[in-house]
């Protein structure tokens, strides 16, 4: 339903902190660089590792061959620390039978893992090379490498914590020193916000772009400043220029009511002159807080206004077949607002509601702190409830009516200001119930 403020979309504290998103931005930095550099670091090891080692076998192996062929006596050997072994063809179904792993290997080097039978676990490289007149065999135990690896993948992972927490330590310290000229611009200007003359704050910062950034603001801030001044002045003036024929209008008319010998037409256009005059003066009242942004302060009495304006109304109906009422009694709802607010909030609505229903009755029926303008008009169409408070907007009835459409939009305003709120809904049956309730 429409409302006389719709609240701003709050978004989540740590989208909003730029010293977080520095801080966060140097943790993903230094996290990415130095996984990036471990990963880079391990497959690099590794590479080099097995290159070196497979050389390493593919000489030995090679070498194993030559000398069975120099001396086939001597089938069995070792080299450089390496176990080597030698099968002639006769030998070829014993390894099928004692090491069918390495019966159905082919040529070249594969690496063979596993676990002892006491539990312990191993992992060695196989070179392969068979001929018709035997097969050679290299193993190289890389169990004592395998630990080695183990505990530099340890040691590169802790690295990658350590550097990571350091680059969290220098975002802190680099948000804290990039945002601190920041903080304190933040600091100077919502103090300088307080006050009717806002501080110069250029002079208090380096010729950097926080300091072209001051600058901007205390342009800005003066422009802005000459500007509310402008304003009330403006606001100031008119008031002043047009009270004074307001008053002039209401003592003429007054002057006017005392004589005995008037006659009854008269009498009802001059009481219409003086209630328009009180509606003015209201009304002037009523935008001067707005334009000040003030609350004014009083004891208005809601039934006995809304009942004043009933009457205003009556008068105005001419011949309209339509019946106003006041459900309620005076006393009893006070609200801690000028009269003139007050009355120009109950005048809009109770406006809307007479200018809109040709037939029927209005009912201004006074609640617990509230007050309902009921009529039963044509109603309230979805398009109208969702802009009705819209400044400038005229309803879908409002062909033939009179008026600039922002009436609906200075209740609102008033409501913002005081604190109050405004619904209009489509009535039960037919019409539209308009509430104002007073406070929260």
């Amino acid at each position: 339903m429409p409302e006389p403020a719709l609240p701003r979309r709050q978004r989540p504290a740590y989208r909003r902190r730029l010293r977080s998103r520095i801080i966060l931005s140097f943790l993903l930095l230094g996290f990415g660089l130095t996984s990036l550099f471990a990963f880079a670091t391990q497959w690099t090891r590794s590479r080099v590792e097995n290159a070196l080692v497979e050389d390493l076998m593919n000489r030995n192996i090679a070498e194993a061959a030559r000398n069975f062929q120099e001396d086939p006596s001597n089938p069995q050997f070792a080299v450089d620390q390496i176990r080597a072994f030698v099968y002639t063809p006769e030998k070829f179904e014993s390894v099928r039978l004692n090491r069918p792993e390495w019966h159905a290997l082919p040529d070249g080097i594969h690496r063979l893992s596993g676990r002892n039978p006491d539990g312990t676990p191993f992992v060695y490289k196989l070179a392969v090379r068979k001929t018709p007149d035997a097969w050679f065999f290299l193993a190289y135990d890389m169990t004592r490498a395998s630990r080695g690896d183990a505990q530099f993948n340890r040691a590169i992972f802790g690295s990658v914590v350590l550097f990571t927490l350091f680059s969290l330590l220098v975002g802190w310290w680099a948000a804290s020193r990039v945002m601190s000229p920041v903080t304190e611009l933040a600091r100077r200007l919502r103090r300088s916000g307080r006050s009717s003359e806002p501080e110069a704050l250029a002079a208090h910062f380096a010729e950097d772009e926080v300091g072209e950034l001051a600058k901007a603001l205390d342009d800005y801030a003066e422009r802005l400043t000459d500007v509310v001044k402008r304003d009330r002045e403006f606001n100031a003036d008119v008031s002043h220029e047009l009270r004074t024929p307001l008053a002039v209008i209401r003592g003429a008319s007054e002057l006017l009511l005392a004589k005995p010998d008037m006659d009854e037409k008269t009498r009802v256009r001059l009481q219409r002159i003086q209630r328009a005059e009180q509606n003015c003066t209201d009304l002037i009242s009523a935008l001067l807080l707005l334009s000040r942004n003030e609350r004014g302060h009083g004891a208005a009495d809601v039934g006995r206004l809304a009942e004043q304006l009933l009457d205003a109304h009556r008068g105005q109906l001419g011949g309209k077949p339509l019946m106003l009422r006041l459900d309620g009694a005076p006393g009893q709802v006070i609200v801690d607002a000028p009269d003139a607010a007050v009355t120009v909030a109950l005048s809009n609505l109770i406006g809307n509601a007479v200018k809109y229903t040709q037939q029927g009755e209005v009912i201004v029926r006074l609640g617990r702190n509230a007050v309902d303008v009921i009529d039963s008009g044509p109603g309230l169409s979805a398009e109208d409830a969702a802009r009705l408070f819209e400044r400038g907007y005229r309803g879908s009835h409002a062909e033939h009516t009179q008026g600039g459409g922002i009436g609906l939009s200075i209740v609102r305003r008033l409501c913002a200001l005081y604190g109050w709120r405004v619904r209009v809904v489509p009535g039960t049956e037919k019409g539209v119930v308009a509430t104002l309730t007073f406070g929260n």
